[in-house]
């Protein structure tokens, strides 16, 4: 791989949460879909991809979506893409649930000894490492925690490509879930709207230089 730490570092620098996108200048189909391929690649805890990623391109959808969703706004009137990321709920996410067999038996391809100790060990994670089961919302939170992931990686993808992005949480979740039921996009059951995130091309330089703390301020090196 060619890529060197100065490209990195470029492309962190690049990018920012855009709030005003070139409403005229579209994203190839080839660059968005690398940027979908970096989603569907990233990691997650046990490797159950506990997500779904509905692109939002149907104009009178995003209208409806427009005054529910305040932080969504700049991107619905401009981004060339717009993506929902979905988080499994607790029926999909149970040890025992059927989406975790399916993963294991049918991507993972795991025999049915590896499957067994695989459960049982998520399992052990679920009830006594994180204390997922103390209530619904508890283990909604860790699969969204994964989207989030996705969702960084989407982002840096964007920036390298020279695409900007804007990740949202600017939106009222019930409302949005209720639109998105409603208009046959989302299987409340088994989902929820974690996340939102915009992309597309500036329509104007950020107002300021990035700002973050001192790595000192941050890193404790423990030796």
């Amino acid at each position: 791989m060619n890529i060197t730490t100065k490209d990195i570092l470029d492309a962190f620098n690049f990018r920012y949460a855009c709030k005003k996108f070139d409403s005229n200048k579209k994203i190839s189909e080839a660059d968005f879909n690398t940027i979908l391929e970096v989603a569907r690649l990233s990691p997650s805890s046990f490797g159950f991809e506990p997500w779904k990623f509905l692109v939002i391109e149907n104009q009178a959808l995003k209208d409806k979506l427009f005054p529910i969703s305040w932080g969504a706004q700049n991107s619905l009137n401009g981004a060339s893409h717009f993506v929902i990321l979905l988080a499994r709920k607790k029926i999909d996410t149970l040890a025992d649930a059927p989406y975790i067999t399916h993963i294991m038996k049918d991507i993972k391809h795991m025999p049915q000894e590896v499957m067994d100790m695989m459960r049982q060990a998520y399992s052990n994670f679920q009830q006594n490492d994180f204390n997922l089961l103390e209530s619904d919302r508890a283990i909604y939170d860790w699969a969204s925690k994964q989207t989030y992931i996705a969702l960084a990686n989407m982002m840096t993808t964007a920036a390298m490509l020279g695409i900007d992005s804007c990740p949202i949480e600017g939106f009222n979740s019930k409302a949005v879930e209720e639109l998105l039921a409603a208009e046959g996009v989302l299987d409340s059951e088994h989902f929820g709207v974690s996340v939102m995130a915009g992309f597309g091309y500036r329509d104007e330089a950020p107002h300021r230089e990035k700002t973050r703390q001192a790595l000192a301020d941050i890193v404790t090196w423990v030796k």
